[in-house]
């Protein structure tokens, strides 16, 4: 087949497939065929100057912010009014060890490390409250991280062959976990569908948004490994979408672009609750500790703009949404019947 040909066709396969998709999902993430998600309207805009290339905003000590983007080669520093006041690493040389090539995630711990997983340096940075690079080692494909209280730093990968991979505080892998499950015959599609977001609670216990599983999935852990709970969306008014996207999955050609479309786009934690939050797109979608749905919504900018969250920060009385290049936004939780001013 001449290469226009295969092009043309990949383009109406894939064309078909996310109309399909978006069509079974509008219907499949209803509760009802009748009932319709409330609208979660933003207060505003925080961080103005973040925009292009967003990809994570975490908290830190003294309600400081750290906001990481893949256009900057450091991690932007906000206090907690949202002022900024720094960057990480303060001070900036050419091809400095301590320089972000490319960061696609970050976490931040309650005593001021920072740790960002940089894809293109294929490394996971780790920083001192003061800024400073404490180490650096050497991960192929980072794709998400998370800090843990004892010190040590768990990172996935889109390279390994375990979901988990829990390293020290100097960089040496002290154990891995939680296998790979099987939905494709190549090893490298199947790594990369296996691959998922990090967040943690206050007890240290990690959970994994799988982003191109067919049937959404979040799978707790303890620190040590062992699974303590799985959130899965495989029911009846989830599985059209799912169905379709096992499909897309299989028709996958050996030596073609890597290209699985996303399903779950961004989640955030509660740490004290242990509450999750995924985004579908502009749908928000709040479960309990358990695992269990609590509400859906639609979510928007304060002029009415669609916000398809990819990174979520949850806060004891409200939510910061961000979409690349759009920014991030201000919610009221609406969990939340008494909420207070920031």
């Amino acid at each position: 087949m001449f290469p226009m040909q295969h092009a043309l066709r990949a383009w109406l396969r894939r064309t078909l497939f996310l109309f399909s998709f978006l069509l079974i999902s509008s219907a499949a993430f209803c509760q009802s065929d009748y009932e319709v998600e409330p609208e979660l309207l933003a207060r505003q805009r925080v961080f103005p100057a973040v925009g292009p290339g967003l990809q994570a905003v975490a908290c830190g000590p003294e309600g400081r912010y750290y906001v990481l983007t893949a256009l900057s080669r450091a991690v932007s520093v906000y206090d907690s009014t949202g002022k900024p006041i720094g960057q990480v690493p303060e001070h900036l040389r050419l091809k400095a060890p301590e320089a972000i090539v490319s960061g696609v995630s970050l976490d931040a711990d309650d005593a001021g490390r920072l740790v960002v997983a940089d894809a293109g340096a294929n490394a996971v940075k780790v920083y001192a409250a003061d800024g400073s690079l404490v180490v650096s080692f050497n991960v192929a494909q980072p794709v998400s991280v998370a800090l843990l209280t004892s010190g040590e730093i768990a990172v996935t990968s889109q390279s390994s062959d375990r979901l988990v991979s829990v390293y020290d505080s100097s960089g040496k892998l002290v154990r891995a976990f939680g296998e790979l499950a099987d939905l494709s015959d190549r090893p490298d599609l199947n790594h990369l569908v296996n691959v998922g977001r990090l967040g943690r609670d206050i007890m240290a216990n990690l959970y994994i948004a799988f982003e191109y599983f067919p049937e959404p999935t979040v799978r707790k852990y303890d620190p040590d490994g062992s699974a303590i709970l799985e959130l899965s969306l495989g029911t009846l008014d989830f599985r059209p979408a799912a169905q379709a996207a096992r499909r897309e999955i299989a028709r996958e050609e050996p030596g073609g672009e890597l290209s699985p479309h996303q399903i779950i786009t961004g989640m955030g934690i509660d740490r004290v609750t242990g509450e999750v939050w995924l985004s579908f797109g502009s749908l928000l979608m709040h479960f309990d500790k358990d695992g269990n749905r609590l509400e859906s919504y639609r979510t928007y900018t304060p002029d009415g703009a669609r916000l398809e969250a990819t990174t979520i920060l949850v806060e004891p009385n409200r939510l910061l949404l961000g979409q690349d290049p759009l920014g991030v936004y201000e919610f009221d939780r609406p969990d939340k019947s008494d909420k207070s001013e920031h």
